[in-house]
């Protein structure tokens, strides 16, 4: 499901947010979580995402692939309507819970993911960064990668999240983040009623999971029950 504005987006129960730049690797990483090729489509060419794309994740939980910032082949002024959908969702997705920020791992973050960092930290947004391309970081070169990542992010080294979207590299990590802030996300407001006319009534069991977080851990075999939803 897609939308030119953030309005055009149906309710969600959670959400989460990818952000990056028009290179950085964003559906390549959907496609990697989800454990399919084809959910979020890739190309060679920069810039192919150009409105908010909605993905349904199971439990009325969702995901937002965003148009990608930076030098996309596309006129100024269509790169302007970006910028506006893109601070319209940040700043008014009531149901917004983590904001994904990806870098590119190889070469670092840029002055316009830095500017965006600063962005929404000024707004208070949550996010995460998240580093990606890591196969292509030499391991004998990774330790100081990983310092100059977080130092130029302006973040500790352990909160930065390194995958590989090529080779499964941190993969599972993420989901389970992932995971854990759409439970957290739930567990943080009451569900939308099936009417939609505002807030179902709280059930006690809903109540009683609204005072902690709910972190959703993998089974033995490394899945989650509701991992369908993700394929």
């Amino acid at each position: 499901m897609s939308g030119d504005d953030v309005w055009r987006l149906p309710p969600t129960r959670a959400e989460v947010a990818f952000l990056g730049r028009s290179n950085v690797g964003k559906s390549s990483l959907l496609n990697a979580l989800a454990n399919h090729k084809r959910l979020a489509h890739t190309s060679k060419t920069p810039g192919r995402t150009q409105l908010l794309n909605l993905f349904e994740l199971g439990d009325g939980t969702s995901a937002v692939d965003l148009p990608g910032y930076g030098f996309a082949a596309v006129p100024g002024k269509t790169r302007s309507g970006w910028q506006a959908m893109i601070e319209g969702y940040l700043l008014e997705r009531a149901e917004l819970d983590m904001v994904l920020v990806l870098v590119d791992g190889e070469i670092g973050p840029t002055k316009l993911d830095v500017q965006m960092l600063d962005w929404l930290r000024a707004h208070g947004l949550p996010h995460t960064v998240v580093a990606s391309k890591q196969d292509k970081v030499k391991p004998s070169k990774r330790g100081v990668r990983r310092r100059e990542v977080a130092e130029g992010c302006g973040v500790a080294v352990d909160d930065v999240v390194w995958v590989s979207a090529a080779k499964g590299d941190g993969i599972v990590e993420l989901r389970s983040l992932i995971h854990t802030w759409l439970a957290r996300g739930m567990a943080s407001r009451p569900p939308v009623a099936p009417d939609g006319g505002g807030p179902a009534p709280l059930t006690p069991s809903a109540g009683k999971a609204a005072k902690g977080v709910v972190v959703v851990e993998p089974g033995p075999d490394g899945t989650y029950a509701d991992e369908d939803e993700w394929n």
